[in-house]
């Protein structure tokens, strides 16, 4: 036999080494558009012939918004009150210091109504009571006014700041031992944003916060999930494709899932709820979009951490769907929360989406609370795709 043969037949050969070198598997390339294209036109496919993911994204907002929108009400305890004095007079800090002493509200007193109305607008503060200049004078000769502002916005908070305030009101009276009917004071309640103080209005907006709650974060952490039990999430990560064009090309059609859902759920609220929306289309979609990112990077972690369908389901309910309901504002004055809770809801993003959403539809393009909440979401958001980037390498290591 030749040396050549002997060389060909060997299993040391240089010819076996290159076929050895054939078989690994090629390290991940640059990122390559048509490759994000295919794995995101896989994953939409996998969504149509999934009737579940359809049925979480179009006919659970239909039911949620319905209960929300008819079946809830809210009870309110404890808001902060701007108080504006414009008049000095005794009468006047009399009964500017029987709405301080009361426990239900944190007063904030001032002397221009100016410096409060931003803080109302903001959410800052849930009304605001004006105490006019010729109080004292108006109380000496006839009937003053007391003008008592609220945030429509928070229905049941309206109603509690007008109420106490009358409350507050009728036992400054009766400690001067002056009747309604002889030098009485006349309460004048405004509501902004909500003037009919509809409870759907405050609803529906907050109902569509947690719908994307379950697309972002409970349709994704089951869907990832089930790809690790059948392994096929092993299988794409032995492609070519590298990590961030796989996770990006399994996130593309949730997020734009979620904005088909939105405005779904918009134009659901505009028409059958009659619930305004009195900011912009590209506002909503903006925020919803922020929003999205933190809850898709949540679903992303738990379905990293949990590969089974049934684990991240519990672990989605428990640390997206139930924070999202109880300690984002939704349902639950935040400021009426024991202190450590509140620390609680700065992490929860649905906070930052139920504020933006109720001020987009109820208000209008308030930028500075929708800068605010938008950077929360973003770095929220930063922190879960982190955590999952991390995760999922440990995971391929093992």
């Amino acid at each position: 036999m030749s040396p050549a043969l002997s060389s060909a037949g060997s299993p040391s050969g240089s010819p076996t080494v290159a076929a050895d070198a054939s078989d690994r598997v090629a390290p991940p390339s640059v990122f390559q558009p048509r490759r994000l294209a295919a794995l995101v036109r896989k994953e939409s496919l996998q969504i149509v012939r999934d009737p579940s993911a359809l049925v979480i994204a179009f006919v659970l907002p239909v039911v949620m918004l319905f209960l929300f929108a008819y079946a809830v009400s809210l009870d309110v305890e404890g808001v902060r009150l701007g108080l504006v004095l414009e008049d000095g007079g005794v009468a006047a800090r009399e009964l500017a210091a029987g709405f301080a002493a009361t426990p239900f509200f944190d007063v904030l007193t001032v002397h221009d109504r100016r410096q409060v109305e931003d803080m109302l607008v903001a959410g800052t503060l849930r009304g605001i009571v004006v105490i006019p200049q010729d109080f004292d004078r108006a109380l000496a000769g006839g009937t003053p006014r007391l003008q008592v502002i609220t945030d429509g916005a928070q229905p049941n908070t309206a109603n509690f700041v007008s109420g106490y305030a009358e409350g507050v009101l009728a036992t400054w009276l009766a400690s001067r031992q002056t009747s309604t009917s002889s030098g009485g004071v006349q309460l004048e309640p405004r509501y902004w944003f909500n003037p009919e103080i509809e409870s759907r209005r405050f609803l529906v907006p907050g109902a569509i916060a947690i719908v994307m709650t379950m697309i972002g974060t409970l349709l994704t952490a089951l869907v990832m999930a089930r790809e690790w039990e059948r392994g096929t999430m092993e299988a794409l990560f032995s492609t070519p494709s590298g990590i961030v064009e796989i996770l990006i090309g399994k996130l593309l059609p949730y997020f734009a899932l979620g904005l088909l859902a939105t405005l779904g759920c918009t134009a659901l609220a505009s028409t059958v709820f009659e619930v305004p929306l009195r900011g912009s289309l590209v506002a909503l979609l903006l925020l919803t979009s922020t929003f999205l990112i933190p809850a898709l990077g949540q679903g992303l972690l738990i379905s990293a951490l949990a590969r089974n369908q049934f684990v991240a389901s519990q672990l989605a309910l428990l640390s997206g769907f139930l924070p999202a309901f109880l300690l984002s504002g939704f349902l639950f004055n935040i400021e009426s929360m024991p202190g450590w809770i509140q620390l609680i809801t700065r992490v929860i993003p649905a906070r930052y989406f139920v504020s933006s959403l109720q001020t987009v539809f109820l208000a209008g393009d308030v930028w500075p609370i929708f800068v605010r909440d938008i950077l929360a979401m973003l770095a929220v958001g930063a922190v879960f795709f982190g955590l999952t980037a991390a995760t999922t390498r440990k995971s391929l290591d093992r």
